[in-house]
């Protein structure tokens, strides 16, 4: 006699039940009582079971339903990841997946939570979204938990609520790593590193800036933090008044988004004033173009193609009552005018820069 996996009728059989009844138990269908799914999941155990996801789906005529929450505005990263998303959205539904994307005013924690508590009554499978920092968003994700709606977050965290997985950078790492390249950028020489984020409220922002705080040190300082709100036009204004009212800025690091209203404020510059050393993130067109032109310097990428397929298997794995088969955080790329690949190899929005 040949050895043969454990199949669902063998666990009805040493759980003493019908096969229908350890049907509705390992597929988390209810109506059974407490001693019962004991008794099943015992047995489940004893014989090591392995449930066959794709033939339950497949019988229950199941359709996934997940939805990714990302922040509206003018922002060129998230009109890039809202395109992946829309890109493998229509990639899946063939597979039985439906992907919606849907947009909320950005660093609006009221906003956020007003939406995510719409979509906890409608059902879903699954929600992906950028985490703020703020109580309310860590209360809704638990109320989503309760309702058997699991939480993936990507780009920024949202530390110590019940979100099942992250997806993305360590952002502390990030801003440390670009604490590093400040450092031998200026060679030993003092500096003064102007800082820009989108908002201090951002978790991703706020990390980034903490670990650049904790590698410069010396005869480098950090000038006052601008908020830019990830718009072009506020981080434009604030940077041009903050480079004209402090001479001694040699460098500036942005740590959010708003980054074609900065390269246009040095693109401006004098041709007798020295251009300040650029560390800004993501691989955009505009901070493409910035960079192949020596406006900048060097561009932190977190690579959000990969970020955008790891949701995804995460987010089926989840709804189909598995444990994400989530590997380390993503290691960004670091770009240089000399490394850039080729534009063909690269994702594009096509939005216009901003």
């Amino acid at each position: 006699m040949h050895d043969r996996p454990p199949t669902l009728a063998d666990v009805a059989l040493r759980a003493g039940v019908s096969y229908a009844t350890a049907d509705r138990v390992v597929n988390g269908r209810g109506g059974v009582s407490d001693k019962t799914v004991r008794r099943v999941h015992a047995a489940v155990s004893a014989l090591g079971y392995v449930r066959n996801v794709a033939a339950a789906n497949l019988s229950q005529q199941r359709v996934y339903r997940f939805v990714a929450v990302l922040p509206e505005g003018s922002n060129a990263f998230f009109a890039r990841m809202r395109d992946l998303f829309e890109v493998a959205a229509a990639r899946m539904a063939a597979d039985r997946v439906t992907l919606a994307v849907e947009t909320v005013a950005a660093f609006d924690s009221d906003v956020l939570r007003a939406r995510l508590d719409l979509l906890a009554g409608q059902g879903v499978d699954g929600i992906a979204l950028v985490g703020s920092d703020d109580s309310s968003t860590v209360e809704v994700i638990a109320t989503l938990r309760s309702k058997g709606i699991p939480v993936v977050t990507l780009v920024s965290d949202v530390p110590g609520s019940e979100r099942a997985a992250y997806v993305g950078i360590d952002n502390v790492i990030a801003g440390g790593t670009v604490g590093r390249l400040m450092m031998l950028a200026h060679g030993g020489r003092s500096g003064r590193i102007l800082p820009v984020v989108g908002a201090l409220s951002a978790r991703d922002h706020a990390d980034r800036l903490q670990g650049l705080r904790e590698v410069i040190g010396g005869d480098i300082t950090l000038a006052s933090v601008i908020e830019g709100r990830d718009r072009h036009d506020l981080v434009e204004t604030h940077v041009a008044e903050a480079l004209s009212a402090d001479p001694s800025i040699t460098a500036i690091y942005s740590a959010g988004a708003g980054n074609a209203g900065l390269i246009r404020v040095v693109e401006a510059l004098p041709a007798t004033t020295p251009r300040p050393i650029v560390i800004l993130h993501e691989l955009v067109a505009h901070s493409r173009r910035a960079l192949e032109a020596g406006l900048i310097d060097i561009v932190i990428d977190q690579r959000p193609e990969e970020e955008v397929a790891r949701v995804i298997d995460g987010l089926r794995q989840l709804a189909d009552r598995r444990e994400p088969v989530m590997t380390a955080v993503i290691v960004p790329t670091i770009y240089v005018r000399e490394n850039l690949p080729p534009e063909h190899q690269h994702t594009n929005t096509g939005h216009p820069a901003r």
